[in-house]
């Protein structure tokens, strides 16, 4: 079993829309959906924006359904040098850049326990998108860090840090903690982040009238992705 999770109904909607055999399941106040998608077998869950939202829905997912990868799907502002609007980033990495324990001599993004800054996503299932987005996509493809906060980016000076600090392509809202679930479980995961907006001053612009469009394009390459990933043993 594949777990797809989003972070709103827009970008799982359409995924629902294509499951066979559906059934339905609450868990901790999360809508569970699983059946077939383009003849494999996966569990969809809009998880509601935030880390915690998205650590208590992955958690979830796992106990419950204990999916063979997750993926993290949706839409996400694009921080990186040359990512335009459309253009897709799949992450290698994700951290949490509003993690901060520096006072007490840790640095910037370390999650202690784990003791990590990045945490890496599964680099076959990584590969496995990125090879569909290129092949049917017509936008820019991207991989690297996908940076993780409790805060929406809509300015280019907190835009500007990010990138520089942690060398981020892209900064979203729950990646890095349904990364941080999944490693601590030990279950694969990948995140796949179609771009809606910049990160800057004009986000709160942009990010309404893109993010639909975004949204789509993920779940496209998604679904004609699902059968290769399938395969993987």
């Amino acid at each position: 079993m594949v777990g797809i999770i989003g972070a709103m109904e827009i970008e799982i909607s359409g995924l629902r829309e294509c499951m066979e055999n559906r059934q339905t399941e609450h868990i901790s106040g999360i809508r569970f959906d699983w059946g077939t998608i383009n003849g494999v077998l996966c569990t969809l869950a809009v998880c509601g924006p935030g880390k915690v939202n998205a650590a208590v829905c992955a958690q979830a997912m796992i106990m419950r359904f204990r999916p063979r990868m997750v993926i993290n799907t949706g839409v996400a502002g694009g921080i990186g040098q040359g990512i335009r609007i459309h253009d897709v980033v799949i992450a290698t990495a994700v951290m949490q850049h509003d993690m901060d324990t520096s006072p007490i001599g840790d640095p910037v993004g370390l999650i202690s326990g784990i003791n990590l800054i990045e945490i890496p996503a599964d680099p076959t299932v990584s590969e496995v998108l990125a090879q569909k987005a290129e092949a049917v996509y017509d936008g820019g493809v991207f991989r690297g860090v996908v940076a993780t906060g409790d805060q929406f980016i809509a300015s280019h000076e907190k835009m500007a840090a990010i990138s520089q600090q942690f060398h981020a392509m892209a900064c979203e809202m729950e990646g890095g903690s349904i990364g941080q679930v999944c490693y601590m479980n030990q279950v694969p995961f990948a995140v796949l982040r179609s771009i809606s907006d910049n990160g800057n001053d004009d986000a709160v612009v942009d990010y309404p009238q893109f993010a639909k469009e975004a949204a789509s394009r993920s779940i496209a390459l998604l679904t004609q992705a699902l059968p290769e990933l399938d395969k993987l043993s």
